[in-house]
């Protein structure tokens, strides 16, 4: 078992660069540090011809008889946010190197040019989606919780969220990135977020066998463990129906009002449907929960996202994150206030300004889409 310190653990083993997610206490939330071991262990791994395809896991938290924890069971569950919240009252310049640095580790995911398997069981959140989307094989398991769930703490579905939300079917990149729903794993290959489905109990000899195989190629090691899942693609035409309806309309403001005028319906045998009255009044009650600014924001950012390229997008996200911790400084920022709510205080309770979904207007809205930067001068003006 590695060593507490050792937070990411890359290890070539036959030709298999092996990369596991080792900070199992905090669900492997990202810290800078761990963005820039995996950084620097890829660039090491494209370059090094005895390393023909990359795997990607996390290590879960363990039970009481074995605390140090075990491969798998947990993936990632985002950025460390009470770092967020700790360097932006204090003005710690480290919060602008992580989000520059980990959208760089995104992109070079995303076009790395080994094939990249990312394995999704347990947790898979925020940060963690944005190392496993980029991955050209990605695998969950019945375990599997996935969700962008930004919005919960006044931020927005970022790490290639916009590209990668907005290329789902329908509308479910913006009922996904709005709500910051939870969504299961073979839901996840449903809506194409995930591309093979496989038993938790076989992921350890899966796992094994693809370190000791002497595969010829990438190629050859990726094709074997594509072999090993099911490729299950079944979908509810009702409950996609019933999303693209709502999260298609043009405003969050329509989206609510048409999630009430649903709930609002009396037929009993909808009662316990995804697409009936329960569904929508707990959805509508979700929407009001979250920053009603941000949820402006994450409406335009994914729409824009779904003309854009990848580089393009993570340069668009890239401003957007430095107005949610500048727009308003401090405490006045709706992402520190969100994660004071939900991490560091704990009220659940957060101030949101405005207060009402229907008191955000478009001018509130437009300042987070004005680059910071020049373009020769933006952080990530090399990408792509």
């Amino acid at each position: 078992m590695a060593d507490a310190l050792n937070t990411v653990m890359m290890e070539v083993q036959g030709r298999m660069g092996l990369v596991t997610l080792n900070r199992p206490k905090a669900l492997n939330a990202l810290s800078l540090d761990m963005v820039r071991q995996l950084t620097a262990g890829l660039l090491a791994w494209r370059d090094d011809p005895q390393v023909l395809a990359v795997a990607v896991r996390g290590m879960g938290k363990g039970g009481d008889s074995d605390p140090a924890g075990q491969p798998f069971d947990a993936f990632c569950a985002g950025g460390d946010i009470r770092f967020f919240h700790q360097a932006a009252l204090a003005g710690d310049p480290a919060l602008e190197d992580f989000f520059t640095e980990e959208y760089t580790l995104n992109h070079l995911i995303h076009t790395y040019p080994k094939p990249f398997m990312a394995v999704m069981d347990g947790i898979v959140m925020g940060g963690g989606m944005g190392i496993a989307q980029g991955a050209s094989l990605r695998i969950v398991t019945e375990r599997t919780k996935m969700a962008m769930p930004e919005t919960n703490i006044g931020l927005f579905p970022d790490v290639g969220g916009g590209y990668f939300l907005s290329r789902a079917p329908g509308r479910i990149g913006e009922y996904l990135g709005l709500t910051g729903s939870v969504i299961t794993g073979r839901q996840a290959v449903a809506w194409g977020l995930a591309d093979g489905y496989v038993e938790s109990q076989q992921l350890a000899n899966i796992w094994a066998k693809i370190a000791s195989s002497p595969f010829e190629t990438g190629d050859a090691a990726e094709h074997w463990f594509a072999t090993q899942f099911i490729a299950d693609h079944a979908r509810k035409p009702s409950a996609r129906g019933q999303i693209d309806a709502v999260f298609g309309l043009d405003t969050v403001s329509a989206m609510l009002q048409a999630l009430d005028a649903i709930a609002a319906q009396t037929d009993e045998g909808l009662a316990t449907s995804c697409t009936g009255p329960t569904w929508a009044c707990a959805t509508a009650s979700v929407l009001r929960q979250r920053s009603p600014l941000m949820l402006h924001v994450v409406l335009e950012h994914i729409r824009r996202a779904r003309h854009m390229g990848l580089a393009d997008d993570l340069r668009m996200e890239r401003g957007i994150v430095r107005h949610c911790f500048h727009h308003r400084p401090g405490v006045a920022s709706e992402t520190v206030e969100g994660i004071r709510a939900l991490a560091v205080d704990k009220d659940h309770t957060p101030k949101w300004n405005p207060a009402q979904i229907e008191a955000v207007t478009p001018e509130m809205v437009a300042p987070f889409f004005n680059s910071p930067w020049p373009a020769h001068a933006h952080p990530l003006r090399h990408l792509g």
